[in-house]
């Protein structure tokens, strides 16, 4: 994206990709349909990105989620939205999109050359990068940094830039998993039995605040939107050791109709789990009451219907970091000034996820790396045009 504002406003552009092929993480963002944005009015839309809201909030209205769908438009992709407010390309994949955007960027001049893992600076100050046959030196005018959190480093970067930039006197804060799922001890039944099944409409409550989903049971613990969305909160907790998740098997019944529904269903002769089932309660659902119970189930209906609308689940730990969506941590914010140039390496920009913040999935992670890198190359091209007066 900055590649493409910068050669639009006439200059020379050069895009150096460590793999084969560029874009491979947003190939696989678009794996299960790429999730470019979402319809939700900006201010509500900004209040995604948290704290962070500030440092991002020019940049996403220049470049809007309405601008973000009209340049899809003009590359002939038309975009939906789907029932939850999420926005779609029609084709509801990345390949075709990018097979469009690389031809606009082939017309526009922009150069790749794969292969190049950017290595650092040279004592002159040129760009160094190390290819399958021998070292790179480049010299510049303007550098856009673009490599992304460690997240999926089989298909993007793994971070290792990091040390790069801390050499240069550059603070970086570390970086943690973020949407990404949780460890939990299950008792051999419940990862044998139920790795893969879905907690189907239920809702993830940590600190009091509540996400409606389909939580998925691991081997290792939980997956899936509702958890992803609790992550930061689940996260930041862990730092005072681990952390119980409750969760509302039955969210559309408050504890009297539960309550109500488990006296009038119970059966002579039927086992817990038969009871729960007959309540509308599935056998995954059954196993994690019996998990955190030690398979002592109440037997008093009150006391059952309390326990299902509120499973304490205990977290040991995040999953880790390579299989998370995406990652916290990156450029502290005190390092960048306008543009996101970094204050001390004058000329070098930073984009998308190598600075730190964090948004859950619906569309925010990739709008936010469009709107900072649209943001980033509009301000590269201002600089130049200062810098030589043309």
């Amino acid at each position: 994206m900055a590649a493409e504002v910068a050669a639009g406003a006439g200059h020379d552009v050069v895009v150096f990709d460590q793999h084969r092929s560029p874009a491979r993480k947003f190939v696989l963002a678009g794996r299960g349909g790429l999730n470019l944005t979402h319809s939700e009015p900006i201010d509500v839309f900004l209040d995604r990105y948290g704290p962070e809201r500030p440092h991002l909030e020019s940049a996403i209205r220049a470049f809007s989620p309405d601008d973000l769908r009209a340049w899809c438009a003009g590359l002939g992709h038309e975009t939906f939205v789907g029932t939850s407010g999420r926005v779609f390309p029609n084709e509801f994949r990345a390949v075709p999109l990018l097979r469009s955007w690389l031809r606009r960027l082939e017309g526009l001049a922009v150069r790749f050359e794969p292969q190049h893992r950017w290595i650092g600076w040279g004592d002159d100050e040129a760009l160094q990068f190390a290819t399958p046959s021998q070292p790179v030196s480049v010299r510049v005018d303007r550098t856009i940094l673009a490599l992304g959190g460690p997240s999926w480093p089989r298909v993007g970067g793994d971070g290792s830039w990091r040390t790069l930039l801390t050499d240069r006197g550059v603070r970086v804060e570390a970086f943690q998993p973020a949407n990404c799922g949780v460890d939990v001890e299950w008792s051999g039944v419940m990862s044998d039995r139920f790795s893969g099944v879905p907690i189907k409409n239920a809702a993830v409550i940590v600190e009091d605040q509540e996400v409606r989903g389909d939580p998925v049971v691991t081997r290792a613990g939980l997956e899936g939107g509702p958890i992803y969305a609790q992550s930061r909160r689940i996260r930041e907790a862990l730092t005072k050791g681990s952390v119980s998740v409750q969760i509302d098997l039955m969210p559309d019944l408050d504890i009297r109709a539960l309550t109500a529904r488990l006296t009038d269903r119970r059966r002579s002769g039927d086992t817990a789990t038969k009871w729960l089932r007959r309540a509308g309660i599935p056998a995954v659902g059954a196993s994690l009451m019996r998990e955190a119970t030690a398979n002592q189930l109440p037997k008093d209906p009150f006391e059952l219907a309390q326990l299902a609308k509120a499973v304490p689940i205990t977290v040991t730990s995040m999953s880790a970091i390579d299989r998370a969506i995406s990652s916290a941590g990156g450029v502290a914010w005190t390092e960048i000034g306008p543009g996101f140039e970094l204050e001390s390496l004058p000329g070098v920009h930073v984009v998308g996820e190598m600075l730190d913040w964090e948004a859950p999935t619906g569309g925010y992670l990739l709008q936010a790396c469009f709107s900072t890198a649209h943001a980033v190359g509009r301000a590269a091209v201002a600089s130049e045009l200062s810098r030589t007066g043309d």
